[in-house]
């Protein structure tokens, strides 16, 4: 199943995208994903959502083949991951893992051109396309004017645009993100997705990340696959599969999910309590 045409749902034939079909992931002997099928969009914004240890960024890692599946495979235009050479992968498809650590002492200029390490070799040294790359995404994360900071003196938000930057370098397809808002304040948060979101936009970037707000992703992904019980709860449009039973189940949460007033997306109001927990429930005719 080296390179194949494989079917949707629609009975159309996929050549760009992921695809897992059957895909077992664990550690050790602990199934955390179990026989998952599932459909990335090409060239859209794809988000996980679950509760905690559901498995969200164990199947990110498999995706960037940085996890072997147990059983079942992993596809990306059409032709299986693991029997692809590491550095064709590499030019293929970027991670960005939760929380990062970057090496003592180094700028950001000298991180993000860790980007273009899948294109060196002994033979191709670094040539004036890594240097063009390196500089459009300084300048795509608004980051040109800090590349000669060391990256630890950065604020928080700052030090999450480097790393994309680093990712961005690399000038892959697709984006894989885990958590790329995880200890930002509300401002950066948006910042990143408001950049992930142009990067798809503008360039056609397909973008998978993991978030665990519900609302954000909502407003942001095209596609949102929702895991529960080791598998694949619910996959589509937000405004299809994101409702009260999907959070009950999922998340174990009682909530109204309404419109987004500015959006026109889905928003997921918990219940709980609250100083006015009694008139809001009123409120939502609850």
């Amino acid at each position: 199943m080296d390179s194949v045409k494989l079917l949707n749902s629609g009975g159309v034939f996929l050549q760009k995208g992921f695809l897992t079909r059957q895909l077992t992931l664990a550690y050790g002997s602990q199934t955390i994903i179990e026989e998952l099928n599932l459909e990335i969009p090409h060239g859209k914004i794809t988000v996980f959502v679950g509760s905690n240890g559901c498995g969200k960024s164990t199947l990110l890692r498999s995706l960037a083949r940085l996890l072997k599946p147990n059983g079942g495979q992993i596809i990306l235009n059409g032709k299986e991951i693991h029997k692809r050479p590491s550095r064709e992968i590499a030019r293929q498809l970027a991670i960005l893992p939760q929380g990062p650590e970057t090496p003592e002492g180094f700028t950001v200029l000298q991180l993000v051109k860790q980007g273009r390490y899948p294109y060196q070799s002994w033979i191709t040294q670094w040539s004036k396309k890594d240097e063009e790359r390196v500089r459009w995404a300084l300048e795509m994360t608004q980051m040109t004017r800090f590349a000669n900071h060391q990256v630890d003196s950065l604020s928080g938000g700052q030090r999450q645009r480097a790393w994309i930057a680093m990712t961005l370098a690399q000038d892959t397809e697709v984006i894989l993100l885990d958590e790329p808002t995880t200890y930002l304040d509300v401002t950066h948060q948006i910042e990143i997705l408001d950049l992930l979101y142009q990067l798809n936009q503008e360039k056609g970037r397909t973008i998978v990340m993991v978030l665990h707000d519900l609302n954000l992703a909502c407003r942001y992904a095209h596609h949102i696959v929702a895991i529960q019980n080791r598998t694949v709860y619910a996959q589509g449009v937000p405004e299809q599969i994101v409702n009260e039973n999907m959070v009950e189940h999922v998340f174990r949460l009682k909530s109204k999910v309404v419109s987004d007033p500015l959006f026109g997306t889905p928003m997921c109001i918990p219940f709980g309590k609250g100083r006015h927990a009694s008139r809001s429930l009123t409120a939502l005719g609850t």
